[in-house]
């Protein structure tokens, strides 16, 4: 069996995306000054801002399953469990770049076990992270957790101005096993969510630097309850992950699946 996680230096990933100039990455890149606030924050704060997309992938590219609110129970995710989060969908230029999708291949070339990609759904997030002189950002406030899918890639798009975000794995007793500073564009961490626990230390803002960023994207893998038909539906009614998506709104509903974000 192999490790139960993988780190990928940006090296390698953007020798899998050499298909693509820098303009494309760049655009990519710059998508995440478009993110909204994450209005879902218990504690009010206003530091992480969100998009979120469910899609299957076919020999053609990614398809975008119907959108609808993360739901997760309060037992798996007290932190931010109970509610319907009702997230922005990724823009439409960024679910149909062909950069996307071929960096959601890569991904799924290099995971750390096995996938079945025809019956898998894939979730998208984009997430950024800042960080004041009046308040650090966190980018996993629940702490050491799991998020309840077969998989998850941990993708840096953007690192400026901040010290911190350590992302830490650990086994199954959450004894340490792993830990990184990713520290350049598509430097990334893979992991088997269904072995290893993680978190990311806070993230402070570097001094002399009035803000500091950090974006992230980070791609689940997990199934889904049937084939390509099915592209919202993940396997098992209400099986999901640290984003639930709801029943009744056309995508999953992921109340009993562990994990947080």
């Amino acid at each position: 069996m192999p490790e139960p996680y993988v780190h990928l230096s940006a090296t390698e990933m953007l020798q899998a995306l050499a298909a693509f100039g820098e303009t494309e990455i760049k655009q990519l890149r710059q998508s995440w000054d478009g993110l909204p606030v994450d209005r879902y924050m218990r504690d009010g704060a206003r530091y992480r801002r969100r998009r979120y997309s469910e899609f299957h992938l076919t020999d053609s590219g990614l398809v975008r399953a119907p959108h609808g609110a993360f739901r997760q129970s309060l037992a798996v995710n007290p932190l931010h469990g109970g509610v319907a989060r009702e997230f922005e969908p990724v823009e439409q230029e960024v679910a149909d770049s062909p950069l996307l999708t071929a960096l959601v291949r890569a991904l799924l070339a290099r995971l750390p076990g096995s996938f079945d990609i025809a019956t898998g759904g894939i979730g998208i997030h984009q997430i950024r992270i800042l960080a004041s002189r009046d308040a650090e950002g966190l980018p996993a406030p629940e702490g050491i957790h799991e998020d309840g899918h077969h998989f998850v890639a941990q993708v840096l798009m953007r690192r400026e101005n901040v010290d911190g975000g350590v992302s830490q794995l650990y086994d199954r007793e959450k004894a340490p096993l792993f830990r990184t500073l990713l520290t350049e564009p598509f430097e990334t961490v893979v992991i088997d969510d269904r072995r290893v626990f993680h978190g990311v230390s806070a993230v402070e803002v570097a001094d002399g630097a009035p803000v500091g960023v950090r974006d992230m994207m980070l791609v689940d893998f997990f199934p889904r309850a049937a084939g390509p038909d099915a592209a919202g539906e993940p396997a098992g009614a209400g099986e999901p992950a640290a984003s639930g998506e709801p029943a009744g709104s056309g995508g999953p509903d992921r109340s009993d699946r562990p994990g947080s974000r």
